[in-house]
């Protein structure tokens, strides 16, 4: 399995040992940055993360920050992207199984390390359960088409 991962300065630290434990756990990781714990605005690191899952080069992604919630919000951005923000392990079970949601972000202020690396196994080990929730992921499908079609004036989607 390849795991994207990407953050801001708030998230530097706890993406490190993410990072740590996934290529313990026998993960391939590939690290979108940042590389230092200066500044740094962090659409651009999550827009990378969500086109690399989206474009099948990583199977899921993991962005982090101060909150998650700005780049829960960056990754989604990207179409096919399909991020969780996730402050505990129901809600990554449940971005998983009824969401089939492809990034995890999560809050480097929010969750502790050791809590964050429980969380990331949760949803990196649960399945998407399909069956009722194939229809919704159609429906959440056609609204980015749909708006693709009219941002661009009708040239988008599909």
């Amino acid at each position: 399995m390849k795991i994207a991962i990407g953050s801001d300065h708030a998230g530097f630290e706890l993406k490190g040992a993410i990072i740590d434990h996934l290529k313990a756990g026998g993960l391939e990781v590939i690290d979108h940055g940042t590389f230092t714990p200066e500044p740094i605005d962090y659409p651009d690191i999550c827009a990378s993360v969500a086109r690399s899952v989206r474009d099948g080069a990583c199977d899921f992604g993991v962005v982090l920050g101060g909150s998650g919630q700005g780049e829960q919000l960056a990754a989604n951005k990207v179409i096919g992207a399909r991020a969780a923000l996730c402050p505990d392990e129901f809600t990554a079970r449940l971005a998983r199984a009824h969401n089939n949601a492809n990034i995890i972000s999560m809050g480097a202020r929010i969750v502790a390390e050791a809590y964050a690396i429980a969380i990331l196994d949760v949803f990196l080990n649960t399945p998407f359960e399909g069956g009722r929730h194939e229809a919704r992921l159609a429906k959440l499908h056609q609204i980015e088409v749909d708006e693709a079609r009219s941002f661009t004036g009708g040239a988008g989607g599909e």
